[in-house]
C-alpha cells in the first residue's frame, strides 16, 4: 500500500512489502518459533516431572516456562504488525513488535527479581533440599541422576535454535527474535548451572543448589534489563540501533550521506524513528539562496531515500530555513 501527498513542501510514502530475501527469512523465523514452542512444551513437562525439592530445578523450570514469552510475543506481534495503515493508525502497527519486546522484558525482570529473593532466602536459611531415590524396572538409583539427565537433554534444543535464529533476526532487524535467541543461549547455560547445583547436593554441598538457582535468577534479570531497556528506547523514539543494540543503525548514516548529495541544498538533517521492523524518516533540507524548492525536487529526494533499503517504509521530506543540531547523526 502506498500513498503520496504534499504539505509545506513535503512528500510522504508508505509501503510494507518485504523483499524476497527478507520474506524467506521471515518464513524461517516463524518455523523456528513454532519449533521453539514445541521443544519448550516437552522441556517444561520433563523438568516439572523430575524437579522434586531442588531450588535450582524449580528455578530452571520457571525460566523454561518464561521462555514461552519471546516466541509468543514474536508470533502475535508479527500478525498485528502486518495490518495496513488506517485513519486510527496512520503509521501502521509495526510498533506491535516493540510492545511485544517490552512485555517479554518486563516479565523476565519481574520474575527474575522474585526468584533472586526466593533463592536468597533458601541460601540464608540453610534449607537443605531432600533428594531421594527412585525405583525403575527393579533398579534403585539416586533421583539426582535423572534430574541431571533431563537438564542435559534440555540443553540441546536451545543450543541449536539459538544459533539458527541469529541470521533471520539480523536480516529482519527483529529485536524480539534476537531477544528469543538470547534467551535460548541463557536456557542452555541454565541447564549447565542446574546440573552443577544438583551434582553439588550429591557431593554433600547443600548450598550448591541455592547458589546455582541464584546464578540462573541473575541470568533472567540480565535478560529482562537488557530487553526492557531496548524496548523502552524504541518506543520512546530513541535513535534507531542495530537489532542487537550494539550501536547506531547504519541506515542513520546512509540517510545522512544521501541527503548530503542533494545538489540544490546547502544543509540537511534527518530524524529516524524505529517502528519495529521498519523505520520512519523525516528529512530536512535547507535550499541554497538561489535555488527554488519544488514538489518534484522533494519527490525525487523521497524516492532516493525509500530506495535505500526496504526498512525505510515511510519518508517525509521538507524544505526548511535551518536545521537543528539534534537532527544530525552522532
Amino acid at each position: 500500500m502506498s500513498r503520496t501527498g504534499g504539505g509545506h513542501g513535503g512528500t510522504v510514502q508508505s509501503h510494507g512489502e518485504l523483499p524476497d530475501a527478507e520474506r524467506a527469512a521471515l518464513r524461517r523465523a516463524v518455523r523456528l518459533e513454532w519449533a521453539t514452542i514445541a521443544v519448550l512444551v516437552a522441556t517444561v513437562a520433563a523438568v516439572y516431572a523430575v524437579a522434586g525439592q531442588s531450588q535450582a530445578m524449580k528455578t530452571a523450570w520457571i525460566e523454561d516456562a518464561l521462555s514461552f514469552l519471546p516466541p509468543l510475543a514474536f508470533l502475535v506481534s508479527l500478525r498485528i504488525a502486518g495490518a495496513a495503515p488506517s485513519a486510527r493508525f496512520p503509521f501502521g502497527r509495526h510498533r506491535a513488535v516493540g510492545v511485544g519486546h517490552l512485555v517479554a522484558g518486563v516479565s523476565l525482570l519481574g520474575v527474575g527479581a522474585f526468584l533472586v529473593v526466593d533463592s536468597g532466602i533458601s541460601l540464608v536459611s540453610g534449607e537443605r533440599p531432600p533428594l531421594g531415590v527412585l525405583e525403575i524396572g527393579g533398579f534403585v538409583f539416586w533421583s539426582g541422576w535423572l534430574m541431571m539427565a533431563v537438564m542435559a537433554l534440555s540443553c540441546i534444543g536451545p543450543v541449536i535454535l539459538g544459533r539458527l535464529k541469529a541470521a533471520p533476526a539480523a536480516t529482519l532487524h527483529d529485536k524480539v527474535l534476537h531477544a528469543d535467541a538470547d534467551m535460548n543461549r541463557a536456557d542452555w547455560k541454565t541447564g549447565v548451572a542446574t546440573i552443577v547445583g544438583v551434582a553439588g547436593i550429591g557431593l554433600g554441598f547443600w548450598w550448591a543448589d541455592a547458589v546455582a538457582a541464584l546464578l540462573v535468577s541473575a541470568s533472567i534479570i540480565r535478560d529482562g534489563v537488557n530487553n526492557t531497556r531496548g524496548a523502552i528506547g524504541g518506543l520512546t523514539d530513541a535513535r534507531p540501533t542495530r537489532f542487537d543494540g550494539s550501536g547506531v543503525h547504519p541506515l542513520v548514516h546512509r540517510v545522512d550521506r544521501e541527503l548530503a548529495d542533494v545538489p540544490w541544498a546547502r544543509d540537511h538533517g534527518a530524524r529516524l524513528r524505529d517502528e519495529g521492523h521498519v523505520f520512519h524518516v523525516e528529512a530536512f533540507l535547507v535550499p541554497a539562496a538561489e535555488e527554488d524548492v519544488s514538489v518534484d525536487r522533494l519527490a525525487e529526494v523521497r524516492r532516493r531515500l525509500t530506495a535505500l533499503n526496504w526498512k525505510i517504509a515511510d519518508a517525509v521530506v521538507t524544505g526548511v530555513s535551518e536545521v537543528d543540531d539534534h537532527h544530525r547523526p552522532v
